[in-house]
């Protein structure tokens, strides 16, 4: 299983190839704020483990391995930002508090999480209702 760290990059990488075609190290150095250097490391630990398969200085790409803990890490990404929205974190806030709680979880938390949002977003007047009792607090 990945760490933490480990699943950061997986994560940027699997987001990177989805929407460029490619991942590069300055391009991952860039979006996770680290040296080039501390890619480079990670990258090569990454391919020992079968995440990815690097060729120095022709670039990598995820193994099926990668590829399918990517999407599952970015689906678990993507889970949270809608729950913080629907429970009514600012916006502003979202995404540092997924990128706080997410290692954090167990995947059967992220699975209950994702039986609550799937119950509010079947019907939008659960929402609604949220909002109205989130109002009444906020007033109290």
């Amino acid at each position: 299983m990945p760490t933490p760290s480990m699943e950061d990059y997986i994560e940027q990488i699997y987001n990177l190839i989805e929407e460029k075609g490619y991942a590069r190290v300055s391009d991952i150095a860039e979006a996770l704020s680290v040296h080039p250097s501390s890619v480079t490391k990670m990258v090569q630990k990454l391919d020992k483990d079968d995440y990815l398969v690097y060729e120095k200085y022709r670039g990598f790409s995820l193994t099926t391995k990668g590829n399918k803990i990517g999407k599952r890490l970015v689906f678990r990404h993507d889970l949270l930002e809608q729950f913080l929205k629907i429970i009514g974190v600012k916006e502003e806030n979202i995404y540092k508090d997924v990128e706080g709680i997410e290692h954090h979880l167990s995947w059967d938390s992220i699975d209950r999480i994702g039986d609550l949002v799937q119950f509010f977003e079947e019907d939008e007047k659960r929402i609604d209702t949220l909002r109205e009792i989130q109002k009444i607090n906020e007033n109290e």
